[in-house]
């Protein structure tokens, strides 16, 4: 036996997509229900253990063989689910390093990353079943107790033989089509390296990082105590019946003179700004009640596994245009930063539940308690290392672009948002000293106009609520664009190269990258040998009548729909594709510490004897062989709990 294909069905009555699946094994009820599988790409069979049939000893021997590759869409799911049903204790798992997963694949690919996407945007011959989802909700979860069906609260086979029966033939057809997607990928396999990363990535979900469980068991309860108070508060400015109603409260704002269209964020902070007395103090107090912090620790709550530690929040490919991370669960990529100076103090007065102290010290304790959200994870040690990247996707562009005078900055520790601006406007800027003043335009201008942006890029950035003025922008775009000449070449560049590369069909190579159009997908191979890929890709017209590529792919209403694309969008894809490699390098290269998470250019590791911070930002900061050239720096951080330096 060489593969072995794998897809189950399960049953617990914890609730998959709060908790992950870390979680939802460890229920007392979990087992597995059918066990489908296929050796070597032979006829699928169908285990039926619900029912008491047994597996083939050399198949449950294969699950433990590191010589046997396991494959299955989604194979963390199946590796985790079949680790507890093997007997394994909470935090411990099947070696992930003999497992491959065709989701992965998939989205390498740049497929969605379900089993039913990639089944009709490949065309395969079998389909996943639509029943699918009414019978993993009859059989997989507990059900409702009704008289129709004698009170039980789970549907067992018995309960409805038709329908376990086609139960099996979907577990069948999930084998299927998996195996499906691998005779239609097979020309385009996934590098050795890129596989190993994912092992890493499998290694990291499966560690997990421990959750001061008592402190955000209190902050929840501080919260509802708070969200009471704000709504009793409003109540007795309004008389609302219901202040959550956005209905209800747009009715009072007209009634007292403020017609609005909306009531989100945004709108809520303009209009704060425009009032005054009764109306403004009952929109702050709106903005503190729509401050969504708990639901933070609740998904922590939620995905708490039995020794304390959060698991799976990290889904490898999860961005498929570039290949970088996604966040699950608690979502650690969109954390709200924290910049409160007594930290500390605040943590120490949730932990010990002192609502009355917290709402005396602190006037908006929905936000305290967001700006405390990072600090509810906690190293198994001592201390946490936390290290990350300086200005990297400044640094890659720079380097890719051959934008000497930045690399010069970078070389000599200089601050780049001081160096554009000096670059922009002829004049020396310091930060904090002379022209400091401009260091906030090169910021701006940095942040918004790398990957082709212009006015309205600056004002998506908040340049005018930084304070620059309508008639600055324009000149603000000419300026940066004037100063990095090779940097908008290299837009220009590249839209040439992918454009010649799917009309004439040719490799093209340019900066370290090449281009070629392969069976009607468009690949871009990094200067790491990764690829990026673009499916169906088309030279078309774009709304302004000139020439623009188009491919297939998932879009921001995450369906499978035909994608725009130019130039600068394509670099922006290479940059954040190379500045991902780059992270990848660096936490292969400290493989063997306890890295418990990564956001974004960051890494959190566990202290441990004989590992400083210095060595941590030294190895960060190593140049991969593939990027000869590349000026890297990565700074750190000691902390007690997590959060922001």
């Amino acid at each position: 036996m060489k593969t072995l294909s794998i897809d189950i069905e399960t049953y617990s009555s914890a609730n998959l997509s709060k908790c992950g699946v870390y979680k939802y094994i460890e229920s007392p009820d979990f087992d597995i229900l059918l066990f489908g599988y296929s050796v070597d790409g032979g006829e699928v069979v169908v285990v039926d253990l619900a029912n008491g049939e047994k597996l083939p000893t050399e198949v449950l021997e294969a699950l433990t063989e590191d010589n046997v590759i396991k494959w299955a869409f989604n194979a963390q799911f199946e590796r985790v689910c079949i680790s507890r049903w093997l007997g394994m204790k909470s935090g411990e798992y099947l070696n992930p390093k003999s497992w491959r997963c065709s989701m992965i694949w998939s989205a390498y690919m740049g497929l969605p990353l379900s089993l039913e996407g990639v089944g009709a945007v490949l065309g395969l011959e079998k389909q996943k079943l639509v029943e699918g989802k009414e019978l993993i909700r009859y059989f997989c979860g507990p059900c409702r107790a009704t008289k129709t069906n004698g009170n039980r609260t789970r549907n067992m086979p018995i309960h409805d033989i038709d329908k376990w029966e086609l139960f099996k033939k979907y577990n069948k057809r999930d084998v299927e089509v998996e195996m499906s997607i691998q005779d239609k990928l097979h020309k385009f396999p996934v590098p050795d390296f890129v596989w190993d990363e994912y092992h890493l990535d499998q290694e990291i979900n499966d560690r997990g990082i421990k959750v001061d469980a008592s402190f955000v068991r209190n902050a929840i309860e501080i919260d509802e105590e708070s969200h009471k108070q704000l709504i009793l508060d409003v109540q007795g400015l309004t008389a609302v019946a219901n202040p959550n109603s956005v209905a209800q409260m747009k009715e009072w704002l007209e009634n007292n003179g403020v017609v609005v269209e909306s009531l989100g964020k945004k709108d809520v902070a303009k209009l704060l700004k425009e009032s005054t007395d009764e109306v403004s103090q009952v929109l702050a107090l709106r903005q503190k009640i729509s401050r969504s912090s708990v639901k933070k620790y609740m998904a922590m709550e939620n995905s708490l596994c039995d020794d304390g530690r959060v698991r799976g929040m990290f889904q490898f490919y999860g961005a498929n245009r570039t290949g970088r991370f996604a966040g699950r669960l608690v979502q650690l990529q969109n954390l709200p930063q924290n910049h409160m100076s007594d930290l500390a103090e605040a943590r120490e007065i949730v932990k010990s539940s002192d609502y009355e102290l917290l709402d005396s010290l602190y006037a908006d304790i929905p936000d305290t308690l967001s700006q405390l959200i990072r600090t509810a994870f906690i190293p198994e040690g001592e201390l946490f290392y936390v290290a990350d990247f300086s200005a990297i996707e400044a640094r890659v562009i720079a380097w890719l672009a051959g934008e000497n005078w930045r690399t010069e900055v970078f070389k000599e520790g200089g601050d780049i948002y001081c160096a554009s601006a000096s670059q922009m406007f002829g004049v020396p800027v310091e930060k904090h000293g002379v022209n400091g003043h401009l260091r906030q335009k090169g910021k701006i201008a940095e942040l918004a106009l790398g990957y082709g942006g212009s006015v309205g890029a600056l004002k998506a950035m908040g340049a005018l609520d930084m304070g620059l003025t309508e008639e600055e922008l324009k000149p603000l775009v000419d300026a940066w664009r004037n100063s990095n000449k090779k940097i908008v070449r290299l837009w220009w560049d590249v839209d040439n190269a992918v454009k010649t590369a799917i009309k004439e069909r040719r490799k093209i190579t340019l900066k370290g990258l090449s281009f070629s159009l392969e069976s009607g997908i468009l690949f871009i191979e990094l200067p790491s040998g990764r690829r990026l890929a673009y499916i169906k890709p088309r030279i078309g017209e774009n709304q302004f009548g000139g020439e623009s590529v188009t491919y297939e792919g998932v879009g921001g209403t995450k369906k499978w729909e035909r994608l725009e694309s130019y130039g600068p969008k394509f670099v922006e894809n290479v940059v954040q594709a190379i500045s991902r490699d780059i992270l990848m390098y660096a936490m292969m290269n400290m493989r063997d510490e306890r890295i418990v998470a990564h956001v974004h250019d960051e890494m959190i590791i566990e202290a441990r004897d004989g590992l400083s911070l210095n060595t941590v930002c030294s190895k960060m900061g190593e140049t991969p062989h593939w990027a000869e050239g590349l000026i890297l720096r990565a700074d750190g951080y000691t902390c007690n709990f997590y959060m922001k330096d």
